[in-house]
């Protein structure tokens, strides 16, 4: 379960509810949930899981 995703330069570090670091991903926060991560990278929209893994890639142009 995720309970914090935090923008640090050009990385998103996503916390659990234990606040250990479960994944580092790039690009620009845009959003999460108790179960997703969604960053921008370029013109598309990238959602990851708690681990990292990637579920979905949309664009948003």
């Amino acid at each position: 379960m995720i309970s914090v995703a935090i923008q640090k330069g050009n990385f998103v570090y996503v916390k659990n509810e234990k606040n250990s670091q479960t994944a580092c991903i790039t690009g620009e926060l845009m959003g999460y949930t108790s179960t997703t991560v969604t960053v921008k990278r370029g013109n598309f929209a990238y959602t990851f899981d708690e681990k990292g893994s990637q579920k979905s890639c949309n664009s948003i142009k």
